[in-house]
């Protein structure tokens, strides 16, 4: 490819809306150009990245023994109402209607589309565990798009889907999918760990985040000191304490002025923050508006993803200071002792308590009463939380559960997402099979996704320098940089440079052949933005000193390697 016929520019100037570096050093080489917010073009030195990623996804899959197809992107309402997601995706799902007014979605993934396949095609046991996978765009109305191809509102990923008869041939098949994504990374150069993840809208009890560790990232993660354990912040679990072992007391009504925040009611009773209760309010997003009563040790903070997953994946809201007053608590005071849970018109007052608000005994409390607060107060004797569950929001230094180890926290960005998906798809869509007995059963169903746009820049996360990117060999869209100082095309160094250029080609490399009318510092400026692994230079300089010039991107040395031979020891270093 010659660089004077390259569709597509470098900048001299970083993008204004640019956050991060893999966003600043895409556009600015002109491997991807915005359109809309969240919305890029893959111009063709990104479009060639982007299939050598894809190719990597394909070895992968296949040796699985995956098979690939396409799934239209296009999707009708009904097969979304059918798993409930046309209404819990909320505005992210891009919704519209055809010429007739009939309901349609733009997919933003495949499990509906999968699973209606599966109502005619799959029959047997003896057809499972299917696997399949396919390479696609999808489309996601992001309220925020941000970090280039972090998150954007179309993309293309691969995503695969497995089938099996039961939890142990899924629980087997798992790991070899993690296996093979970790392949994927490694081939890519992109150092990722899995932790574990909160499954959100897609469903299912477990699911693994790969994320590569950036502080550009805007996922909290954390890992314990002794390197066992790693999860998102979503779902980090951590070592909340052991109960005192002391009988339950008398509860006590005590005045306590001018204390409405945890730090003044400890401070004032003289008692650790650990010994306190706190209240923290929500509204469900749900047709009867239930109030949502939140008990947590005071020294905790509630995780709202926990907080949603214990009721069942509820859209939540905080709530005002009126709706909380509606329902006789009193904010700064607040305790469910004594609340009427029925509160008319089919609306419940749900009392969701954190594992510590329950374990620990004789906490202070609100008292639902200004500037009074309740000592002793015991969770299944004061009052009786509808949910008990782990609610609470790690923090960095907490205790790891079951060893000395403690959580550290980085940032990261996502790069891959595993489900075990269970029977969420398959079971409200009418999926089933005959099992060796003739007996019908639902199967089993594995989720597993990996954005393209999304790994392009995470491998420029973790592959550059103040001057540009430096693409791994595996995914570079060229392989050679090829440099030509000539004045002009047909003078003795362009004539000895055209040659060399279609030399290199016929040996089987890809060669960006730089041949513009530009000055030696605009071309090595060009040259190391691009990151190409490789740059040969030839010059009036280089052939007197006995050949070209050869540099790899990430080195400051250069050689001199002479013209004879030249191209066959320059596939050798390239092909390693």
């Amino acid at each position: 490819m010659r660089l004077s016929q390259r569709f597509g520019r470098t900048l001299r100037e970083e993008p204004a809306e640019a956050e991060i570096i893999s966003h600043r050093l895409l556009q600015r080489a002109g491997f991807i150009k915005p359109l809309a917010s969240g919305i890029y073009t893959q111009m063709p030195l990104g479009w060639r990245v982007c299939k050598k990623i894809m190719d990597i996804f394909r070895r992968e899959m296949d040796a699985l023994g995956c098979q690939e197809m396409s799934m239209p992107i296009l999707n009708p309402a009904e097969i979304w109402q059918e798993t409930g997601r046309w209404q819990s995706v909320g505005a992210a799902l891009v919704r519209w209607k055809d010429r007739n007014q009939r309901d349609m979605a733009l997919a933003m993934t495949h499990e509906e589309t999968l699973s209606d396949i599966l109502k005619t095609e799959l029959e047997s046991y003896k057809q499972l565990p299917i696997l399949v996978y396919h390479i696609q765009t999808k489309v996601r109305d992001e309220p925020r798009p941000r970090g280039g191809l972090i998150r954007v509102r179309e993309f293309i990923m691969k995503d695969a889907y497995s089938v099996h008869a039961d939890q142990a041939d899924i629980d087997a098949f798992y790991p070899k999918m993690v296996q093979a994504y970790q392949n994927i990374y490694a081939a890519c150069d992109v150092a990722a760990v899995a932790v574990d993840a909160d499954p959100g809208m897609m469903g299912g009890k477990v699911s693994h985040e790969f994320m590569i560790i950036s502080d550009s990232g805007e996922d909290t993660l954390f890992f314990s000191s002794d390197g066992s354990y790693a999860a998102n912040a979503e779902q980090a679990k951590f070592d909340k304490g052991t109960a005192p072992p002391e009988p339950l007391a008398e509860i006590e009504e005590v005045h306590t002025p001018n204390c409405k925040t945890i730090a003044q009611v400890a401070d004032f009773l003289a008692v650790p923050q650990a010994k306190t209760v706190k209240a923290v309010f929500y509204m469900a997003e749900n047709e009867t508006k239930d109030f949502i009563f939140v008990v947590i040790r005071g020294d905790l903070q509630v995780n709202e993803t926990k907080l949603s997953n214990a009721l069942r994946g509820l859209t939540i809201r905080v709530a005002t200071e009126e709706e909380i007053v509606a329902v006789g608590a009193v904010p700064g005071y607040a305790t469910p002792i004594g609340l009427k849970k029925d509160l008319g018109k089919g609306r419940k007052l749900v009392i969701v308590a954190d594992d510590s608000a329950v374990n620990f005994p004789n906490l202070v409390s609100g008292a639902n009463k200004p500037e009074y607060h309740l000592k002793n107060s015991n969770a299944n004797r004061d009052y009786q939380p509808d949910i008990v569950a782990d609610i609470a929001l790690a923090q960095e230094g907490d205790k790891c559960v079951g060893r000395e180890a403690i959580l550290q926290m980085r940032r990261g960005i996502e790069v891959g997402h595993c489900f075990k998906l269970g029977k969420r798809y398959s079971e409200p869509m009418g999926v089933t099979f005959l099992d060796e007995n003739g007996k019908s059963q639902v199967p089993i169903m594995g989720s597993y996704g990996i954005g393209v746009g999304r790994l392009m820049a995470a491998i420029v996360e973790q592959h550059h320098d103040e001057h540009g990117i430096i693409w791994p060999s595996s995914v570079t869209p060229y392989q050679v940089h090829f440099v030509s100082l000539a004045k002009k095309a047909d003078d003795p160094i362009g004539q000895q440079a055209e040659a060399l250029y279609q030399e290199l080609q016929a040996a089987g490399l890809e060669v960006l052949f730089d041949d513009r009318k530009e000055s030696p510092g605009v071309k090595f400026a060009d040259a190391d933005l691009i990151g190409v692994p490789w740059r040969v230079t030839i010059s009036d300089r280089s052939l007197k000193s006995g050949g070209v010039e050869v540099k790899q991107r990430q080195q400051l040395e250069k050689e001199i390697m002479p013209l004879a031979g030249f191209v066959a020891l320059m596939v050798e270093k390239v092909r390693g």
